[in-house]
């Protein structure tokens, strides 16, 4: 994980000592539960707690000459413990510190993901309700379609990231199991009330049933949670891209002064952030899949998921950290021109109002086919003198239609063009996103 994108509260837990630290608590924990069980002597888990501790440098050294991780730990420990470590471990595999372990750093950077998550809503919320009645243009497939509020596009986006919130919330419940199970998940050599002490002592749930690892559905669906989120993270960067397109500019990103947006074009003020959120946004899904594949494990367990989750549970959490809090920063400083959103709103000479204009015709008797081809062509006349503004406007046009006015008087048709009716239920809406 290269710095540029990383936050140090998320990559700290990422780091060799803490997971160390981690694997050292659940060895130290599961000989305090056996010494009050009378399994093990009370003096060795005292003398574990007491002198137990580590060395990375050493741990590698060890590792090198042993090839495995776990054993190379358990030796390094031995060599500050001394002769009660021998009680270390006992009943235990490897996977009962490497999964458990795995599951308290990612409930932990759950944590981050979902305060992360929680600033982007609060920045979209504030920000929806000082653009609340704003008008803008909506957009389908890129074209003009029909009024909006400018307040009512964030609104949306508060809704989808109110689910994501949810959605992290899970992630973290179904992802924080404790298993410490033994060989094969039976407890032949260890007690389960072992398994229990320690889950409860890291803030974890017992899991039910294991083989000799946690079944990797679990991490499936936390990273494909994680996905959902990144996907959330690039609807709303690209809504931005595309509001800051010179030709439309109804919002930007805010440039620091002293910033430069292209080393050719001194005049570039380019949307770097909400880019870079697209490109992260494109690195947090690469896991999803890799998570999925490692849900079909051989019988008991085999390693083959291990590679892949000492990659993706780093890189995942750390990316969509960073995202997060980039998102939120750039919602909460948004340069945003509702007079530029004006401008565009009245670019069409009053074609978002055509649909009001054919619902009048059929509620005067046309059937619809026929109000839809008199509104048409009506439209189609004003969009050939659009570029770049309208010259004609669609009232003038549908005015001097006979058979348009045949239908509709000149107060019903005026009548048709008041943008206010398209902002009639923002208040209904806000209050089923916001109450």
């Amino acid at each position: 994980m290269i710095p540029r994108y990383s936050r140090p509260e998320m990559t700290a837990i990422w780091s060799p000592e803490t997971r160390y630290s981690i694997w050292l608590e659940i060895e130290t924990l599961a000989m305090e539960a056996m010494a009050d069980m009378g399994v093990i002597p009370k003096d060795a888990a005292k003398a574990y707690r007491a002198k137990g501790k580590f060395d990375v440098v050493r741990i590698d050294e060890i590792e090198r000459e042993v090839k495995h991780d776990v054993i190379a730990f358990l030796t390094n420990v031995a060599e500050h413990v001394g002769p009660e470590s021998r009680f270390a471990h006992q009943g235990m595999t490897s996977s009962d510190v490497l999964d458990t372990c795995l599951a308290v750093q990612l409930a932990r950077a759950s944590d981050l993901l979902i305060a992360g998550c929680e600033r982007v809503l609060a920045a979209l919320k504030k920000r929806a309700l000082e653009y609340k009645m704003t008008p803008t243009i909506g957009r389908s497939h890129g074209i003009h379609a029909e009024p909006t509020t400018f307040g009512l596009k964030l609104a949306g986006h508060y809704a989808e990231f109110a689910r994501n919130l949810e959605r992290l919330k899970a992630a973290k419940k179904e992802i924080a199991t404790c298993a410490i199970s033994g060989a094969v998940g039976t407890f032949a050599q260890i007690d389960p009330r072992v398994e229990k002490y320690v889950a409860d002592k890291l803030g974890l749930a017992v899991e039910p049933i294991s083989t000799q690892v946690i079944p990797r559905d679990r991490h499936a669906a936390f990273f494909s949670a994680l996905g959902v989120v990144a996907s959330g993270i690039e609807r709303l960067a690209t809504e931005i891209r595309h509001l800051q397109r010179t030709e439309v500019l109804e919002a930007e990103e805010y440039f620091e002064p002293g910033q430069k947006g292209s080393s050719a074009m001194p005049h570039k003020r380019n949307p770097v952030l909400t880019e870079n959120l697209c490109g992260l946004a494109r690195l947090v899904r690469s896991a999803v899949t890799p998570a999925m594949e490692n849900v079909a494990l051989w019988h008991e367990r085999d390693i083959s998921h291990s590679s892949v989750e000492r990659g993706i549970g780093p890189d995942a959490t750390i990316h969509l950290d960073f995202a997060l809090q980039r998102m939120a920063m750039v919602v909460e400083k948004l340069v945003i021109y509702p007079e530029n959103m004006a401008r565009n709103l009245a670019l069409l000479g009053g074609l978002h109002n055509s649909q009001r204009v054919m619902l009048a015709l059929t509620q005067a008797g046309v059937s619809r086919e026929d109000a839809y081809r008199m509104v048409q062509r009506n439209a189609m006349a004003v969009w050939q003198s659009a570029p770049p503004r309208a010259e004609t406007a669609l009232i003038d046009k549908l005015r001097a239609d006979a058979d348009v006015t045949a239908k509709l008087d000149d107060k019903t048709l005026s009548g048709c063009f008041d943008d206010a009716h398209h902002f009639a239920r923002v208040d209904e809406v806000f209050a089923r996103v916001f109450d």
